[in-house]
């Protein structure tokens, strides 16, 4: 393997298409590659830690807004503690927002539980006077 590649030897390894590593490059989570003579962009090995590394913070839930906010650390913290101390804080805050709204939908289920019971009641004495008058 080479340290220097091109865009579609980095996408095979790295498992994506040439349109998200542009992408990436755009919104900055990734370094655009090394220009060089007719505007070939060539990668080294970082690039497909890089991506990988992406793909691996998406499976954990977090936002390329979020990615952002650690990529960085993952590449420039040998000992890893402030990436993974970031990534904790990220997730405890989407545990806490995931408890909110499991609340929120708890007490919903209560009031359609309390409606259906109200209207369900309803009805059986509309049948039942129904049937009184008859």
């Amino acid at each position: 393997m080479t340290d220097r590649m091109r865009i579609g030897e980095l996408t095979k390894r790295a498992e994506v298409t040439a349109r998200t590593v542009r992408y990436y490059e755009s919104i900055g989570l990734m370094p655009a590659g090394q220009r060089e003579g007719a505007g070939q962009h060539y990668y080294g090995e970082e690039a497909v830690a890089r991506l990988r590394k992406i793909d691996q913070l998406k499976r954990l839930g977090l936002s390329l807004d979020e990615i952002a906010t650690v990529i960085d650390l993952y590449f420039t913290d040998p000992s890893g503690r402030a990436p993974k101390q970031g990534v904790l804080a990220i997730l405890r805050r989407h545990l806490s927002e995931t408890d909110e709204k499991i609340g929120a939908l708890e007490a919903f289920r209560a009031d359609l539980n309390t409606h259906v019971a109200r209207f369900e009641q309803w009805l059986e004495q509309q049948k039942a006077e129904e049937a009184s008058d008859t």
